[in-house]
């Protein structure tokens, strides 16, 4: 395992990140104590950095995960509160749903430019007291947007970027792949720490899983890299590209490598929308890619634009939306 520190933090995290998005009610379903084997599988493997969300709903996971383990686990999670009560519950709530006495990392979840980091200020100044308090090691906000790292690398409170980037630049919001690693540039140059998420493009790029992955462990910009995983199988792959790449070999020439990588690439997701819709818009709305749309009273998705975040599942009231 190859590890970095992250930014100015005094954070070793491995440079692959466990996103544990996938094994909870947004995705998978899976039950705990299936989920809970696969992250300690891969923390067996080397894996010291796991990433959640208070929307994923994945702390029972982590928490099983982590019970017992002797080793240093950095976890970072993220909350959509902007005020300062709302980020303290959010901060509690993963605390002691963890079952931590310190989250090594708070983030802004899915900020997009200045403007809302400014309507966020309140929860940012809860987060930075909650640092001097001991309670949260560092502090970061999540963006799928350029205008986002560049708001954050000039935020003196910002310690840690988490923004989307993938070779084909799908899911980047108002640029490019070349514009946001421009921006990551700027931001690393700010003494920010970088781990990016969506390496895969929410599975657009599973047929190319190995090569997206490698190029993504290239960019000396990312001191981690968040890759989605519920099965044993996705663990050892990654850990395996991640090996190859440290080590200057090829991915596609370990068989290994791609034995995993054919299991993993012959069951692509998609977002299935059950025909019991009732065209709410609830989902519409909170989509934070506008890859939904309502067309004859139901929702329609546009899989082109659609990254499988599962975030419109969380908020249908009759549970039509999920990851499959």
């Amino acid at each position: 395992m190859d590890y970095r520190e992250l930014g100015k933090t005094g954070m070793i995290v491995s440079r692959l990140c466990f996103g544990s998005l996938g094994l909870g009610p947004l995705q998978a379903n899976l039950p705990v104590a299936e989920g809970a084997k696969v992250i300690r599988i891969a923390l067996e493997l080397g894996v010291n950095f796991i990433d959640t969300a208070e929307i994923y709903q994945t702390y029972p996971y982590i928490r099983a995960a982590l019970k017992g383990y002797p080793q240093q686990v950095h976890v970072a999670s993220k909350s959509y509160a902007y005020t300062a009560n709302a980020m303290e519950q959010s901060l509690f709530q993963a605390l002691n749903e963890l079952g931590l006495e310190q989250i090594s990392l708070f983030l802004l979840h899915e900020q997009e430019s200045a403007h809302t980091l400014r309507g966020h200020h309140a929860a940012l100044e809860r987060l930075v007291r909650a640092k001097e308090e001991g309670l949260v090691g560092a502090i970061g906000l999540s963006t799928h947007y350029i205008a986002g790292v560049r708001a954050a690398a000039a935020t003196a409170e910002i310690d840690v970027i988490h923004p989307l980037l993938n070779q084909a630049g799908l899911g980047i919001m108002d640029g490019t792949a070349a514009e946001m690693l421009e921006a990551i540039n700027f931001a690393r140059q700010m003494g920010k720490g970088i781990y990016g998420m969506k390496a895969l493009a929410g599975g657009h790029l599973h047929k190319q899983s190995g090569a997206a992955l490698e190029w993504a462990w290239h960019l000396p910009q990312l001191d981690s890299v968040a890759v989605g995983m519920k099965t044993v199988e996705e663990v050892q792959a990654n850990v395996a590209i991640l090996e190859a790449v440290s080590q200057g070999r090829a991915v596609t020439a370990d068989p290994m490598v791609a034995q995993l990588l054919t299991q993993i690439e012959a069951t692509p997701k998609r977002l299935l929308i059950e025909e019991w819709c009732e065209g709410c818009g609830a989902c519409v709305r909170r989509c934070p890619n506008k890859a939904l749309q309502l067309t004859a009273g139901k929702a329609e998705v546009n899989r082109m634009s659609c990254v499988l975040c599962g975030y419109c599942g969380a908020v249908c009231p009759v549970f039509a939306l999920k990851i499959i």
